[in-house]
């Protein structure tokens, strides 16, 4: 398959017309995320695990894979196998954060994401092309380069024409890397593999399948329909046949409603200014109204997260007494939230997230009395101006860059 991975910072990627289906999975994704804040141990055999003498191995680093340790398994067991293994308890609440930190990371590029677990999903960015200027492997690329930058961990990539296909290329990346197969090389790629990659085939469906002489998916493309359906049945064998010829008609579905929308940024350097980080939030605030405003939501909780240099994380939310989808508000709410909860100290990471969505059906609440200006009149120009002439043609003030830069 080394025809078909991509190396980070390749100058070609392969032809990737046609393949507008991303499936991005993290690598070793629990122990990953505990693994930022204990780095002496990111070349060692560790898993993480409740500690106790029935406990399960929730996750396995690849250096703990070698020798044979995988996931589901008992910790007694892994043990064996492994004396020098590193046992970590899990840490509440941080898979879940670090989840949607990502996966805010994908919805920037396409709201077609659907994800299958805390650690990987399928993206379509076929309708963001164009928009985003870019192939689906230059969006993979991207992709790796930001969950690295923002959340300090690994992904691996598949790009493909249709889902299962995606689904097993990014599962011949790992670990950190990403695998393109041509819409015109899928049948190439697929019919090597043994039986045992089709989706839905078990121990038992392949070994019954061997004894049927069918030991590679090549073998299941050409065998007849009729001789499959006898085999393991119709609706087996229809599926197991349309799969080894590269037909996958299932579409990428995203969750039926939007539960937040965030953004949140890490700076190349630890920022000590609250002057800087009241800037930072406004940038996020501005881009979080835009999505809420194009998406034809609100929220009423706002949130900010912090993460310090040491990796030590807060979150704070304020409930507003209606829904907004206005920045000014928003980043007025986290602004407040900054002073009043976050200790002084160098931050490496800083988020805004509102929560509590709904379309705005019942309409917004209007202030007879008040004398401030009608806020959300004046971003929904900027939402047009933005429309027609790019992100940077307006802007509030305070974001513009000084003068020479």
């Amino acid at each position: 398959m080394a025809r078909y991975r991509v190396t980070t910072g390749a100058a070609a990627l392969p032809d990737d017309t046609g393949c507008p289906i991303l499936h991005v999975d993290m690598d070793a994704f629990f122990v990953a995320c505990e693994l930022r804040t204990r780095p002496e141990l990111v070349d060692r055999p560790v898993v993480v695990a409740g500690g106790g003498p029935r406990s399960v191995v929730a996750a396995a680093s690849y250096p703990a894979r070698r020798f044979g340790v995988r996931s589901a398994m008992p910790f007694s067991m892994a043990k064996r196998l492994c004396p020098q293994l590193v046992c970590i308890q899990p840490t509440s609440g941080l898979y879940g954060e670090v989840s949607r930190g990502v996966m805010d990371i994908f919805r920037e590029l396409t709201p077609l994401v659907e994800p299958l677990s805390l650690d990987e999903a399928f993206l379509d960015v076929g309708g963001a092309l164009r928009r985003l200027g870019a192939t689906p492997a230059q969006l993979g690329a991207r992709i790796r380069e930001r969950v690295v930058a923002e959340h300090g961990i690994t992904c691996s990539v598949g790009v493909a024409k249709v889902k299962y296909i995606a689904k097993l290329a990014s599962g011949m990346a790992k670990p950190d890397g990403m695998v393109v197969v041509p819409a015109a090389e899928t049948l190439a790629f697929l019919h090597p593999l043994p039986v045992s990659a089709l989706w839905g085939v078990g121990q038992r469906t392949e070994e019954h399948l061997r004894q049927q002489g069918l030991h590679t998916i090549a073998d299941v493309a050409a065998a007849p329909p009729a001789r499959l359906r006898r085999s393991v049945g119709r609706a087996v064998g229809d599926h197991l046949w349309a799969l080894a010829n590269g037909h996958d008609d299932r579409a990428v579905v995203p969750e039926s409603a939007e539960k937040s929308i965030g953004a949140e940024r890490t700076f190349d350097v630890d920022r000590h200014s609250r002057a800087e980080l009241g800037l930072e939030l406004l940038r996020l605030a501005e881009r979080v109204g835009a999505t809420l405003r194009a998406r034809g939501l609100r929220g009423r909780t706002v949130s900010i997260k912090v993460r310090f240099g040491d990796f030590r994380t807060i979150t704070r939310a304020r409930t507003l007494p209606s829904a907004t989808d206005v920045a000014r508000d928003i980043h007025r709410t986290t602004v407040e939230l900054l002073a009043e909860h976050a200790p002084t100290g160098p931050v490496r990471l800083i988020g805004v997230r509102v929560e509590s969505l709904d379309t705005g059906e019942g309409g917004e609440q209007l202030q007879f009395t008040s004398t401030e200006p009608r806020w959300r009149d004046a971003e929904l120009a900027a939402d047009i101006a933005r429309t027609k002439y790019g992100a940077a043609a307006v802007r509030p003030a305070s974001l513009l860059a000084p003068r020479g830069e």
